[in-house]
């Protein structure tokens, strides 16, 4: 275990905009975040998990204007829809932030007049080309040319841009070029993957221009302290949040000092830009700490199509749990795509990958033994002998393999660390078939009773190993080999809590059904 300064862990997803309901993108950041946090739980951390909603700026305020409604009526509507969806998809968030809170605009008021006490905003006037769905301005050389005279097209995102000129605040973004990218030398692991930090190190090389921070055209943000005709622009208002959730402007207490050490933002690829320059420009003009990292996954496609309305192939959370139940949605999303990249999501593969995985390896493992178990061993754990070889290699995977995956989910590589959790499935499952239990039971039926006995331990740890991932299932598995609820952290994957022989076993029930592809599951 690592000293007690290292054991705070600040998960936090992107908040989400309110200018949509939660779908497939959202439920894969939350679910992501979610196995970190109970992985770091269940390894004897302090975890802290954060997600919410921004909910400032002209897109929504022109939004509810568009329905008829104040755009606090608007916010509250859409920021309960990602709240509700966080329940049924089993997300484990400590604190759910809006942008709209008291605690965030007293938070956010603080940071702008640190910033504004260090000398490092300044009022001017701003001319640019802006888009008001990006919430950004573009230089000309991200532009391409747009329908009419008046509007240019931003090249990454598409999004119209037009001209925009008004007075604002400014943040001396230019002086901080060199500073981020002698942070970013010697702190390779701040962005990743390394697809991205190339891709922020060529932005910043390119020169920084200084940034505007505040607007007057419209009046549905955070107001300026001292001058409450300007707000503050979207993101120095909503990368605040991860601060506002520790409790700032209180930085004294253990808590925020021990979470703020060890954040770690997971963001989508196409906000990178503004959490790996601004945000860290900004903390550094603070004088506070930076986050550990900032990881920006790739996106989704769904049947290799982009996610749109018009396509009709926007797969909500609800979709999700009704094809493949809360447990296979969790699982398929971290499984079958590398994260970090972008990825396709078929409900075919989807469907597979569960029949594979699941029903067929993990499911079957458990089924067989503990039926075996049941009708044998007078459905208690099994009297055994001394292990050999065969058993000795089974058992010291099954206690050592969370080497391996603890060390995939530091580095985010979810789809390893669970290989690593399904190699084990696959040798348990080899194990069984060469040792033939149903034969020994004729033959030696002691032999039979000691290689039930590895499948069950073996079953145990796989239990306590999947529950990040697959949280419910996980419970039903340790439930059959009567693990008790403190028994279940990772200190317990050792030889030391093995079951004990002769414990009463409850029947064996089914926890992963086949789904059938036709159907899109059930």
């Amino acid at each position: 275990m690592t000293d007690k300064k290292d054991k705070y862990y600040y998960i936090t997803t992107p908040i989400y905009y309110v200018n949509g309901a939660p779908h497939i993108g959202s439920s894969y950041t939350n679910i992501a975040c979610d196995v970190l946090a109970r992985f770091k739980r269940l390894d004897g951390y302090k975890v802290k998990f954060l997600t919410g909603t921004d909910e400032h700026g002209l897109k929504v305020k022109q939004a509810a204007e568009a329905k008829g409604v104040s755009p606090q009526a608007f916010t509250d509507e859409v920021a309960a829809m990602f709240e509700g969806a966080l329940a049924p998809m089993n997300i484990s968030n400590d604190d759910f932030i809006r942008t709209t809170e008291e605690r965030h605009k007293k938070a956010a008021q603080a940071l702008w007049q640190k910033l504004e006490e260090a000398g490092e905003i300044y009022l001017d006037k701003y001319a640019g080309w802006y888009a008001v769905r990006d919430e950004a301005y573009y230089t000309l050389d991200e532009l391409i040319a747009g329908p009419d005279k008046d509007t240019m097209i931003a090249a990454d995102s598409g999004a119209e841009c037009k001209w925009v000129e008004e007075e604002s605040y400014f943040f001396k973004l230019s002086e901080y070029t060199d500073k981020l990218l002698a942070y970013y030398e010697e702190h390779p692991e701040f962005i990743q993957p390394a697809s991205r930090r190339n891709e922020v190190m060529s932005f910043v090389k390119g020169g920084l221009r200084d940034l505007s921070i505040s607007r007057t055209t419209f009046d549905w943000g955070v107001p300026v302290p001292g001058n409450e005709k300007h707000v503050m622009y979207v993101w120095i208002d909503a990368l605040t949040n991860y601060l506002t959730a520790l409790g700032y402007p209180d930085t004294s207490s253990e808590e925020f000092q021990g979470f703020w050490n060890n954040a770690f933002h997971m963001v989508g690829k196409e906000i990178t830009r503004f959490h790996c320059v601004y945000w860290p420009a900004f903390l550094m003009a603070a004088k506070l700490p930076l986050p550990k990292t900032v990881f920006a996954h790739g996106w989704l496609t769904v049947e290799g199509q982009k996610m749109s309305k018009s396509v009709g192939n926007v797969i909500t959370p609800e979709e999700l749990i009704s094809r493949y139940g809360v447990d296979g949605a969790r699982f398929v999303l971290l499984r079958e795509i590398p994260f970090g990249n972008d990825g396709n999501f078929s409900h075919e593969n989807s469907v597979n990958r569960i029949n594979s995985d699941l029903a067929n390896g993990l499911g079957n493992l458990a089924q067989r033994t503990l039926s075996m178990i049941a009708k044998n061993c007078e459905g208690k754990v099994p009297h055994h002998a001394d292990f050999n070889e065969e058993d000795l290699a089974v058992l010291n995977d099954a206690y050592g393999v969370i080497e391996s995956v603890r060390a995939g989910l530091d580095q985010f590589k979810f789809h390893e660390a669970l290989q690593e959790i399904f190699r084990l499935v696959n040798a348990a499952n080899g194990y069984i078939d060469a040792q033939a239990p149903w034969t020994l039971k004729k033959t030696d039926f002691t032999r039979m009773e000691t290689v039930l006995y590895v499948l069950a331990e073996t079953i145990r740890c796989l239990g306590i190993l999947v529950q990040p991932v697959m949280p419910d299932s996980a419970s039903k598995i340790l439930d059959q080999v009567a693990v008790t609820e403190k028994a279940r952290d990772f200190t317990c994957l050792t030889k030391e809590h093995a079951l004990k022989v002769g414990t009463e076993l409850p029947v064996p029930q089914g926890v992963f059904p086949r789904l059938e592809l036709e159907e899109k599951a059930a």
